[in-house]
């Protein structure tokens, strides 16, 4: 039985990623995502294509790299997608407030 699992990124048919884990093969899973038996948001964005994968020993450490995945923004995705470490860092980066343009007025 296989102990590990992929966490993986597609690029659906209208543009936007989609993030997923599979303990199957990479190969299979993207033939069941493009041949419509996955099922999900997928299956009205077909073709999908695979644009990033990584590898993880243990079960538990994709699930929790794919819940990480999902709350990226799409440019904090597609930097890791180009393996753009700068980029990456840089919107990895925490903002202050100012920058967010979400700064409190002072009470009075």
């Amino acid at each position: 039985m296989i102990e590990g699992a992929y966490v993986y990124i597609l690029l659906c048919a209208d543009g936007r990623l989609y993030v997923g884990t599979t303990r199957t093969s990479l190969e299979l899973r993207i033939a069941q995502h493009n041949d419509g038996s996955f099922g999900g948001y997928t299956l009205t964005q077909r073709p999908v294509k695979l644009v990033y994968a990584q590898w993880f020993e243990r079960i538990t450490d994709a699930i929790e790299s794919e819940r990480r995945l999902k709350r990226w923004s799409r440019a904090k995705k597609d930097a890791l997608i180009r393996g753009d470490l700068d980029a990456l860092r840089s919107l990895s980066a925490r903002r202050t407030d100012f920058e967010r343009g979400s700064v409190r007025k002072p009470k009075t």
